[in-house]
Parts: structure tokens; C-alpha cells; sequence
């Protein structure tokens, strides 16, 4: 409802402000030049004139009126309609300018806000004058498909990492590295990837937090009885007794190591956890006193012998060990072996003080160097633990900074033409954080690209020309060797026991209860989670020291982690030579040589 002049006086008399009748004519005038109804406008200059104290209209007031509010307040709605209208043919050259010169003012701000770069910042912009040539389209270096200011307001270079002076150092070795050249033949040679499950791998997503009680024991009971037949069968075992029956002379009991508290597993807090077939699930404390050596952490599945008088506590005498599973034979189907040269590499990917990706140019620069035959990158490629993304920094989605990632890697190594295999990680912002984690999705995918990139499930056994790796980003050394107990009259080595225990209870994480920290679904776990066999290579990165290590004839790497807080870390390079016959000593691993290196 449009007001007479008359009424916009009485209007602004209401509020304690004098106006002369002839103003109003100017206040229709803004009216229409801003496209409010009179009603609207009136209640704004009130606003106004209040705010700065005002107790009268006057030319004056309306001048600053007008462009110290009413420019800011309604020109971007307008521009915005302009944008959103179907009738971009009718558009005339000013508001075409006008839209050209926001776009320039958004830039600028956002340009204010980053590290000025070598060039400028700007797009380039592509007219029927000026078009972008395929040249300049299609020939990008890594450092031109990853834009840091895209995506973070301070894209700032780390020092720390950029003063190091210890890069390409090798840290550790394994085997007969003398004469190998560590350099693959990228996509000269004939790589046969084949993702092996037990008794199926996982492929996509699934719903989780579905799980029950019932279901999580059913899984457990489970695993307790295929192992504990297992161990019948290989130690000749007659039968097993229940866990609280009293017995005088030594019986032989099968369970599942547990604690008999919240809190930390010690020697005096053990709890066996008998199976549902011989104890019905019944549990009884463990009296380790008797046993010179022993190594437990609670989920392990063992068959213990000792002497339990009283039904009400088992004194064990004895602690069979586990038994892994066989190694994979190869078939006809795996190919002639060749030599080949392997790339691991586990993130994060760039330092916690920067979010420039500079550590992941330098692996890229290396494998277009090294041209290894397969490059194994494990997550996080966007880590949920840096410090921009834990204080919201950054300005673009976490898939859309992932993706980005993605690109570089892929076609940065376009030229090494090298296989490329992605694990996942909890740790990745922006993915599903659950246990078996599905592996990433990228419908973005070059269609050249495809035939050498895969994309694999955490964690996840895959065969490589017949020699099969066991990949887990999982930083499964940290979490079992948080609880586990052990007692040696010798010196023992903590990570060979610890790994020894996962192949031996032929899973990738026989912990139970798990670490606070990982959601796992019991029931794709079951499935998903298993050792199909005893891996040839396990390659499992920790934030624990790098190393390299054969335990029951598995060779099982620990590259490091490329970045450690604000200085560079390691990754490993593997050298693989399956034998073609095997010697009178046995099997030989195919693992020749292995190396961390410095990035």
C-alpha cells in the first residue's frame, strides 16, 4: 500500500523526527531506484535516522541514507536476481560490467586474506576474442592442479619442512639391497592387481550403527571356536574342558583373553572367557604365576593348560602359541613374476602448520623419478587431526579439498604411468569413519586413468602378480601394544611379538574391547576383516618408529608417516622377486630388499 506524501510526515512525527514535504518527493524517488514499497523504505529510515541519532529529516540525511545503507543493504539482492534469471540474453553491457566488477571485489577479498603467489591469482577469462587454448588447459604441473589458496585463507608455506636437510636419507634397510636400482618400469611391465577376500572383499558402503549385543557376541563366539578348532587339530588336543569345572590334574581349556575391570589388562586382572560350546561363555580368573614366558592382550584367542582345584581359578602351567595360516600359491592366472619395484606411503600428506601439500609434491616428484611399478598411498589424504581443519579454516567442503588431492596424485603421475592403489584411513575427514571402512568413491575419474588406479577397502589383502600384500591403515601396533602384558626371561621384541600376534589370530584387529577411538561393525568385520591367508608383505604404518621386520616369514613394513607434526617423515620402497621354484631350504620370501626413506 503505497502512502500519500502527507501520511509519510505524520508517520515520521510519530516517531519525534520533523520532515519537510518536500523531501518525500525525493524518498519516492529512492523508492522505486531500490524497488521497496514506501512502508519498507520508511521503516529503514527510522531505523537510520535512530541509530545515528537523528531528530530530523534533511537533504543531508537522505544523501547519507542512501548510500551508506541502502546501497550496501539491497544492491547484492539485486545482483543475485540478475544472476538468477533465465533471461541472460536481454542482459545489457552495464549490468554485465556490474557483475564482472563484484566478481573482481569477491577475488580481491579472498585474495586479501592469502599469501601473495609468483603470479596472479586471477582466472583466466575465456571470450569469443580470447580463448583458453588446449595447451594451457591440458599441460599442468602438480604444482598447478593443487591451488592451497583455493581452499584455506592461509596457505603459508611450512619452514620447518622446507629447512630440512636430510631428504632421500635411507633410514633402514631390509635384505640384499646392494645393486638394486630402485627404479620400476611405471606401465612397461605386466601388473596383474587382484583384491582377494575371505570370503569376499568389500566393494561400497554399508549402513552401520545398526549392530546388537547378541550379534557382537555371535561374531566373537565365532572367532573363538575357528581358532580353537584350529589348535585341536595342529596340537593333537583330545577335547576341552569347561572353564569351572574343578579338576586335581591339568586340563586344557580354550577361551578368550579378557580383563576382569574397566580398567588396564595386568597379570593379577585376567580373566579367561571360556567358548558357548564346552563353557557356555563362563569366565575364570587366570593365575599367571606358573608361566615363565607369556605375551596376551584382551580379545586373544588362546588354549591354556593348568590345573583349576576349586572351579573358581585356573593356575596355567602352559600357553599354546598360535598358528597363522598358510602363504598363497600362486596360480597361472597370476602371471609370469617379474621384477618389480613397490611405492608405500602413508599420510598425512602435508604438515600440521601448513595445509600446502608440499610433502605430497615431493612424493609425486619422486614417483615420476622412480617410476615405481605400484604406488600404495594410505590415508588420511585431508587428516581430521590438522589444526585448520579441527578449527574450521578452511573455505571449502572436505570432499572438494580430498578431490583435489586426488587429481594432483592421479594426474601428476600420468607421466610415470605407475599403478596406483588408495587405503583409506578413520582419519580422513571427509569418509565414512567406520570399521571396515569402504574404500573411497571417485566418479570424477579420467577414463585414461582408470585402468591403472584402484581404490581398496581398510583393511584389505591385495595380490600383486601373485605376491599378496596385507594393507591396513589402521594403526593396529599403537592400539595392542597400549594393552598388551607380557613377561620374557629373555629380551623380546615388542613389535615382532605384537605382529606375530596378529597373524597368528588371523585377523587385522583380533583386539577386543577395540581402542575408544575405532566404531567397528561386527558383522561386515566378520566378513571383511579376516586374513584370507598369511600375507606375503603386511605393510602397516604407525605413529610408532619405522621399521622393517620378517616375522614367521612375513616381511612387515612400517614406512612411517610422511609428515611427523611439522617435519617430514619416511615411506618405504619395496623390491619383489618371487622365486620360480623353491630350493631344498623351503619357501624363500619374494620380498628381496625394502628400504625407508626420507622424504
Amino acid at each position: 500500500m503505497s502512502l500519500t506524501a502527507q501520511q509519510l510526515v505524520e508517520e515520521l512525527q510519530i516517531f519525534g523526527l520533523e520532515c519537510e514535504e518536500a523531501l518525500t518527493e525525493k524518498l519516492a524517488e529512492l523508492c522505486v531506484l531500490h524497488g521497496q514499497n514506501e512502508e519498507v523504505m520508511l521503516s529503514e529510515l527510522i531505523a537510520f535516522c535512530t541509530s545515528t541519532k537523528k531528530d530530523c529529516v534533511t537533504a543531508e540525511t537522505l544523501n547519507s541514507f542512501e548510500h551508506e545503507f541502502l546501497t550496501k543493504r539491497f544492491s547484492k539482492p539485486r545482483h543475485q536476481a540478475s544472476k538468477d534469471s533465465g533471461h541472460a540474453g536481454a542482459r545489457d553491457i552495464v549490468s554485465i560490467q556490474e557483475l564482472l566488477e563484484v566478481e573482481e571485489e569477491e577475488e580481491t577479498l579472498l585474495n586479501s586474506y592469502s599469501t601473495p603467489s609468483k603470479g596472479s591469482q586471477k582466472r583466466d577469462i575465456s571470450t569469443p576474442e580470447t580463448p583458453l587454448t588446449k595447451r594451457k588447459v591440458s599441460t599442468r604441473s602438480p604444482h598447478q592442479l593443487l591451488s592451497p589458496s583455493s581452499f584455506s585463507p592461509s596457505a603459508t608455506p611450512s619452514q620447518k619442512y622446507n629447512l630440512r636437510s636430510n631428504q632421500g636419507e635411507v633410514v633402514t634397510s631390509f635384505g640384499s639391497a646392494q645393486g638394486v636400482s630402485w627404479s620400476g618400469r611405471g606401465g612397461a611391465g605386466s601388473i596383474n592387481l587382484k583384491v582377494m577376500g575371505y570370503p569376499e572383499s568389500l566393494t561400497g558402503s554399508y549402513k552401520s550403527m545398526f549392530q546388537k549385543l547378541p550379534d557382537i557376541r555371535e561374531v566373537l563366539t565365532c572367532k573363538i571356536e575357528e581358532l580353537g578348532s584350529e589348535l585341536k587339530e595342529h596340537y593333537k588336543i583330545e577335547a576341552f574342558t569347561p572353564v569351572l569345572v574343578p579338576a586335581q590334574e591339568p586340563i586344557t581349556l580354550l577361551g578368550q583373553i579378557g580383563c576382569d575391570s574397566n580398567g588396564k589388562l595386568n597379570s593379577k586382572s585376567v580373566i579367561l572367557e571360556g567358548d558357548r560350546e564346552h563353557s557356555s561363555g563362563a569366565q575364570v580368573p587366570v593365575d599367571l604365576s606358573e608361566l615363565k614366558e607369556y605375551s596376551m592382550f584382551p580379545g586373544q584367542v588362546v588354549v591354556m593348560e593348568g590345573i583349576n582345584t576349586t572351579g573358581r581359578k585356573l593356575v596355567a602351567t602352559k600357553l599354546y602359541e598360535g598358528v597363522p595360516l598358510p602363504f598363497y600359491q600362486p596360480t597361472e592366472e597370476d602371471g609370469d613374476f617379474e621384477q618389480n619395484m613397490v611405492l608405500v606411503a602413508c599420510g598425512p600428506y602435508t604438515t600440521s602448520d601448513s595445509i600446502t601439500y608440499e610433502p605430497l609434491l615431493d612424493l609425486i616428484s619422486v614417483i615420476n623419478r622412480d617410476q615405481p611399478d605400484v604406488c600404495i598411498l594410505f590415508g588420511p589424504f585431508l587428516d581430521t587431526k590438522h589444526e585448520q581443519v579441527e578449527n574450521c579454516l578452511l573455505t571449502s567442503p572436505f570432499e572438494d579439498v580430498f578431490k583435489q588431492c586426488l587429481r594432483t596424485i592421479i594426474e601428476g603421475t600420468r607421466s610415470s604411468c605407475s599403478h596406483l592403489v588408495f587405503v583409506p584411513s578413520w582419519r580422513d575427514v571427509h569418509h565414512e569413519p567406520v570399521y571396515p571402512q569402504p574404500p573411497f568413491s571417485y566418479s570424477d575419474m579420467p577414463p585414461e586413468d582408470r585402468k591403472r588406479v584402484l581404490f581398496v577397502s581398510d583393511p584389505c589383502s591385495l595380490s600383486i602378480n601373485g605376491v599378496v600384500f596385507g594393507l591396513t591403515s589402521t594403526d593396529l601396533l599403537f592400539h595392542i601394544g597400549a594393552e598388551e602384558i607380557s613377561s620374557s626371561s629373555r629380551t623380546s621384541d615388542r613389535f615382532s611379538r605384537i605382529l606375530k600376534h596378529i597373524l597368528t589370530q588371523r585377523s587385522y584387529y583380533p583386539l577386543y574391547p577395540p581402542q575408544e577411538d575405532m566404531a567397528i561393525d561386527y558383522e561386515n568385520f566378520y566378513a571383511y576383516a579376516q586374513l584370507p591367508v598369511t600375507p606375503d608383505v603386511f605393510i602397516i604404518p604407525s605413529e610408532l618408529r619405522y621399521f622393517v621386520k620378517d616375522v614367521l616369514g612375513c616381511v612387515c613394513v612400517n614406512p612411517g608417516r610422511l609428515t611427523k607434526g611439522q617435519v617430514g617423515g619416511t615411506y618405504g620402497r619395496l623390491y619383489l622377486r618371487r622365486q620360480t621354484t623353491e630350493d631344498r631350504e623351503g619357501r624363500q620370501s619374494p620380498c628381496v630388499a625394502v628400504q625407508v626413506v626420507r622424504i
